[in-house]
């Protein structure tokens, strides 16, 4: 039988009867409230031009799309974003209207999703749009609708983190340095990479800006951290930015919501959309992001009218379906996913010397799931692309995985430490004596790492051809399947074994810690616990050599 007759697209799903009905319960719950501030429905067509959001954000990632041709050949996509089409109706359709304006809807996102990685390609989503005002009242509204919106849904446990925008722009304009530089860095702060990024900073570290910046993963708790951040930085407009959020947090503690308050300043994902505040919202037993909004003062400028504009969104379907599952979902214990074999030693061995009972795991047991005697820790271990699946989605909130894997499956997680163990380097090598590319042809290169392969050519603006091999790759060139290879080297000896040669490190490898986003911050105090005693793990073990 053809398959496609009776299941659905990557990435959406049927909805049946008490799934139906919660989700139909929590729209109209977020409906009602919205419309009780003052808010009015407008609905957006599901199929918009590709221009409009290509203009919006020339950045957008164009992968995540998904394309339709018209009749006469335009490129069309079903609709990847509500907040944009709402800016075109504020530019183009609100002329005889008074501004302020409050906005609403109830709609489907529809992304381009990878086959068998669990995430959903069309989903259910209710926002809200503040166009024409401007300042602290106006982004008061905002988030106050925001937690207004949760509290009413049903959730119980909730964090909400606060951040701006300015404290990235200005820093790294500071920085002074060019544009992809700024894009690495911005990255390794989004994923509070705390290593790598001190390593990327290490030749700017007589700026100011440079230790501000390599702070900025680590600023994020309570009122506390915007204190640290003023002791990192004199910048007028990082102060400016940190005034502000002050105000901001404390007419939200005035309200009733401080306790659910932390701020982030790592928070700089889509920093050519956001001009002002940004804020997430987390709710416990989710494993992602249930809330996300901020100010974007430049996006109905785009399309011909400067308007302030500010507002969030909510994944009403994840909300809706925690709801049904709060007991099963919400647990009290940290759990951790280790990659089987030596980074599931190594890691225990840490645990170990901070003082962890771990000798359930050294009986050779078959059991898949421990719990760490007289603790709230519970070990899961697996593969390591199975370690970053459990992490990313939620059901894991960290895990130990070597960074080859992180480079090569990707996924959306905090990589916070670098173990330092495990360590070996991705490279390219060839025959001896034989150029790897160079000349007309297309070089064709063989590897078991075919997303690393195609990044690291990509940087060099080469166009190869990749082959993906599952077992011995060395055989490729000798076989004269392909020009080259890139693989894991430790030792090299496998390559010189078989005449190859390394021509060019493509990144380092080790043992990372990868972090669930919602989980570090639900669940900050016990998670930078373990962190700290992998730390002194593995500090007790060097000093015992």
């Amino acid at each position: 039988m053809n398959r496609y007759r009776i299941s659905t697209p990557e990435g959406t799903r049927d909805l049946l009867f008490s799934s139906c009905k919660a989700l139909r319960q929590t729209e109209n719950t977020i409906r009602q409230t919205l419309e009780n501030r003052g808010y009015s429905e407008i609905i957006t067509p599901a199929v918009e031009y590709y221009d409009v959001f290509a203009q919006a954000n020339p950045n957008l990632d164009q992968e995540n799309m998904l394309k339709i041709i018209d009749k006469s050949g335009r490129i069309c996509v079903a609709r990847p974003d509500n907040t944009t089409p709402i800016a075109r109706i504020a530019a183009t359709r609100l002329d005889d209207e008074t501004f302020p304006v409050r906005l609403y809807y109830s709609q489907k996102v529809f992304r381009s999703v990878s086959a068998g990685n669990g995430h959903r390609g069309e989903f259910l989503q209710i926002g809200a749009e503040l166009i024409g005002a401007d300042g602290l009242e106006a982004d008061i509204d905002i988030v106050s609708a925001a937690f207004e919106t949760l509290k009413n849904a049903g959730a119980t446990e909730f964090r909400l983190e606060l951040g701006h925008a300015e404290i990235y722009k200005a820093l790294i304009e500071a920085l002074d340095v060019d544009e992809q530089t700024a894009e690495s860095i911005r990255r390794l702060i989004e994923n509070k990479s705390f290593a790598v990024l001190g390593d990327m900073l290490a030749p700017y570290r007589l700026k100011p800006e440079a230790k501000a910046l390599c702070a900025m993963p680590q600023l994020f708790g309570g009122v506390e951290v915007l204190d640290e951040v003023e002791m990192l930085t004199g910048n007028v407009r990082v102060l400016g930015a940190v005034s502000y959020l002050r105000r901001l947090y404390a007419a939200l503690d005035k309200a009733g919501f401080g306790g659910e308050i932390m701020i982030d300043l790592g928070l700089v994902h889509e920093m050519d959309y956001y001009t002002g505040i940004m804020f997430r919202g987390y709710v416990g037993g989710a494993g992602t992001v249930i809330v996300s909004g901020g100010r974007y003062n430049a996006l109905c400028a785009k399309f011909g009218r400067d308007l302030p504009a500010g507002g969030f969104g909510v994944d009403v379907e994840n909300l809706a379906q925690l709801k049904g599952e709060t007991e099963t979902k919400q647990r009290n214990s940290v759990r951790i996913a280790l990659t089987k074999g030596r980074l599931e030693k190594k890691t225990l061995s840490f645990l170990k010397s901070a003082g962890y009972d771990t000798s359930e795991l050294e009986t050779g047991s078959r059991k898949l799931i421990f719990t760490l005697p007289n603790t709230n820790i519970e070990i899961v271990l697996a593969k390591a692309a199975d370690v970053i699946t459990y992490v990313e989605h939620g059901v894991c909130d960290m895990g130990v995985v070597g960074k080859d894997t992180i480079m090569e499956k990707g996924g959306s997680f905090y990589e916070m430490v670098d173990l330092g163990f495990g360590k070996c380097r991705f490279a390219l090598a060839t025959k001896k004596g034989k150029q790897a590319y160079g000349g007309y042809k297309t070089p064709v290169i063989a590897t078991k790492y075919p997303n690393v392969t195609k990044a690291f050519f990509h940087k060099k603006n080469l166009d190869v051809e990749t082959i993906k091999i599952e077992g011995s790759v060395e055989l490729t060139p000798l076989l004269e399947l392909a020009d080259a290879i890139v693989d894991i080297v430790e030792t090299g000896s496998t390559l010189k074994e078989n005449g190859l040669e390394v021509i060019e490190d493509v990144a380092p490898i080790s043992a990372r810690v990868i972090v669930n986003l919602a989980s570090a911050k639900m669940k900050k105090n016990d998670i930078k616990q373990i962190i700290d005693a992998l730390e002194n793990g593995r500090k007790a073990e060097s000093e015992g050599k």
